[in-house]
């Protein structure tokens, strides 16, 4: 498996990043040691529950990682162009370089992406036909990861049994106002914000148009066939075996044999 960084000098993007660092790790080292881990050592939840946050953690981050560091499509200065494709390629009128349709220069990175959907600060990166199935991973990954920070805060607040380890006073004082309750405000935003992203994302590949495609001129304009959410997928993913789509930990290679061209923007 041969996995290519890359990495994108800005450093507006540099600080959002940081900033998506920042909340993950608040969430993966305080909620834990608050709530998960005392609990546990109570015999209050089973270790499975445990494993499964951690898990979720960890998947979140490969995802975040690879979807920042990998190439979104990035097109070569001189590429290949098949004699039998010639017509599906086109002339940028920015970089003056030959990029086949539906491709889109990014200002911000200052070269063109295959089948480009958009470029996001979050991830500083774009995202295009090469990393978009990891930036669907971090967006469910993330969906996953705040929804069980918001169930382990409401069980603190309304189920789990009082700690008889600990000073309630102290520990109410010190940590519920100051720490729980601001992962849990980070939990509504989150999982709120990459919910609507998610289902937008989604959208877009089931009806095979992307971000930058509806918003242009030419968004109402509809060619190729309509196809399966599965096969739809797979191609976004790279693969047709379902359990791959979840691994961040791979490389994608294109599937053949279901791609169409439509008019570019």
């Amino acid at each position: 498996m041969k996995l290519r960084l890359h990495f994108v000098v800005d450093p507006m993007g540099w600080l959002c990043i940081s900033m998506v660092f920042g909340i993950w790790l608040y969430n993966t080292f305080f909620v834990p040691k608050l709530v998960l881990l005392p609990h546990y050592d109570e015999g209050h939840i089973p270790w499975a529950l445990v494993v499964c946050y951690y898990l979720a953690s960890a998947l979140c981050l490969m995802a975040l990682f690879r979807a920042s560091t990998a190439d979104p499509g990035r097109l070569p200065v001189d590429p290949h162009i098949p004699h039998s494709e010639r017509e599906q390629w086109e002339l940028c009128n920015k970089c003056n370089l030959m990029r086949p349709k539906r491709s889109h220069h990014c200002s911000r990175c200052g070269h063109c992406v295959r089948r480009m959907d958009h470029h996001c600060p979050w991830i500083n990166n774009c995202v295009g036909e090469d990393n978009h199935w990891l930036f669907l991973q971090l967006c469910f990954y993330t969906q996953v990861l705040s929804l069980f920070t918001l169930v382990l805060d409401f069980c603190q607040y309304y189920y789990f049994q009082p700690l008889t380890r600990l000073d309630q006073e102290k520990f109410t004082t010190r940590h519920e106002l100051a720490l729980l309750r601001v992962s849990a405000l980070m939990g509504v935003v989150m999982f709120g914000g990459m919910s609507s992203l998610f289902y937008a994302q989604m959208a877009g590949i089931l009806s095979d148009m992307t971000t930058i495609e509806k918003m242009s001129q030419f968004s109402s304009e509809t060619y190729g066939t309509k196809r399966s959410w599965q096969w739809a997928l797979a191609e976004v993913c790279g693969t047709r075996w379902k359990l791959l789509w979840l691994l961040p930990l791979r490389s994608r290679q294109p599937l053949h044999g279901g791609h169409h061209y439509r008019s570019h923007v």
